[in-house]
């Protein structure tokens, strides 16, 4: 089966120099105008300091509020009709925006789904439209849905940045990769593309996205041991967790290395770092480990995973869980009484998805474990299960 993604991303021309961040008339018919001050976190692309007015007739309220900023000052006022506040300086945040500005710009763009055949995913103003293309027909469907999103645009007076627009093709076969336009632009194939920090290759193998982790982190570790005379504990282990590791591990349940290379190339970040402290540097990897009280990276994704189930199974995502596991039927009387169902495919890269990895390891949970009554508790039972068992 092949999937073709489409990135559409959306971008703005305006300037750095606009003071005015948003400006919002509530009247029975609702205007919009939006100047957004940073032009690479910015939605839609215009050709003029403020967007055109949007009309949209499901809100109705009756009084108009301006948000103004002087960025150089960092100070801001409130105007609520024709009335305004006195200038108050910004101790906290981004003077360029607010919590207002995204609902607003969210609620604009809330019908750009309407009618498409795809499955269109938005974030703030990242935007992925998703289908299956095995046949002509499939692809057919897919460029409809892109003149759909087209017209979107037209009639709300926006226009999409085609340059950033890319076709992520998802299959092995080549005569597949069929090309689609926007309007009158072909869009260019992209072999990899970075969705929300984490890079996305047509291979699915995570390869590209353990170098670039592993590259960040060496830099920011290579920082610490230019910059810090100190090399005792308290100053190392609490700088590489604090700064270092977030970099390995970021959306690391979606992005797990799949190859022994890409494991063993996230490890050498932590040895070197665990090599830094004074008197460890002679230990083997793993008495260094022990000697911190620290796991290694890969027994630390284990324990996301697990984490990150006990939240699907028995915690705040269980609805979701429910859609994406299945409870096995109870064989044995040997059992943590919360065993799934362990799922087979043709193709080993799905055996690398968290939803199918994460199942055995679940299923070999003791019970004590599974049946910890909240988030916490359950952490310091694995933690201490963990540490005798693996």
């Amino acid at each position: 089966m092949t999937y073709h993604l489409l990135v559409l991303p959306l971008a703005s021309n305006t300037g750095k120099e606009t003071f005015i961040i948003f400006n919002v008339s509530f009247k029975p018919e609702l205007i919009l105008s939006f100047t957004l001050a940073d032009p690479a976190t910015v939605g839609f692309s215009c050709d003029f300091p403020f967007l055109p007015f949007l009309y949209m007739p499901f809100l109705n309220l009756s009084s108009s509020v301006s948000l103004i900023c002087k960025p150089v000052s960092l100070i801001c006022r409130v105007l609520i009709n024709g009335s305004s506040s006195s200038w108050r300086r910004v101790t906290s945040g981004v003077p360029q925006g607010s919590v207002l500005g995204p609902v607003l710009f969210n609620i604009f763009i809330n019908d750009l789904d309407d009618g498409l055949k795809g499955i269109l995913i938005k974030f703030a103003d990242e935007t992925k439209l998703r289908g299956v293309a095995n046949t002509p027909e499939d692809r057919i469907t897919l460029q409809n849905d892109l003149d759909r999103l087209e017209n979107w645009a037209k009639t709300n007076k926006m226009n999409f940045n085609r340059e950033k627009c890319k076709v992520l093709h998802l299959g092995k076969k080549k005569y597949e990769r069929h090309k689609y336009k926007m309007g009158d632009t072909w869009l260019e194939s992209s072999t990899c593309e970075k969705d929300l920090g984490v890079l996305v290759d047509h291979k699915l193998d995570m390869s590209q996205q353990c170098d670039a982790a592993a590259k960040k982190a060496n830099a920011i570790l290579g920082c610490i041991n230019r910059s810090i005379a100190s090399r005792s504990r308290e100053v190392i282990v609490p700088l590489y967790s604090a700064l270092v590791r977030p970099h390995l591990e970021y959306c690391v349940q979606f992005w797990a290395p799949q190859f022994k290379k890409d494991t063993d190339k996230l490890e050498r970040v932590q040895r070197r770092a665990t090599k830094m402290v004074k008197g460890l540097e002679t230990m083997p990897y793993e008495e260094q480990l022990r000697e911190l009280g620290m796991f290694s990276l890969k027994k630390r994704r284990l324990r996301g995973d697990m984490i990150a189930m006990f939240k699907y199974i028995k915690g705040c995502h269980i609805e979701e869980g429910e859609r994406l596991f299945s409870a096995a039927p109870e064989k044995r009387t040997r059992s943590n009484g919360s065993k799934l169902q362990e799922r087979r495919f043709h193709l080993n890269i799905r055996k690398n998805f968290l939803t199918v990895r994460a199942v055995r390891q679940w299923n070999l949970l003791p019970r004590s474990v599974v049946e910890s009554p909240s988030l916490e508790v359950f952490k310091q039972r694995l933690d201490n299960h963990m540490s005798g068992v693996l």
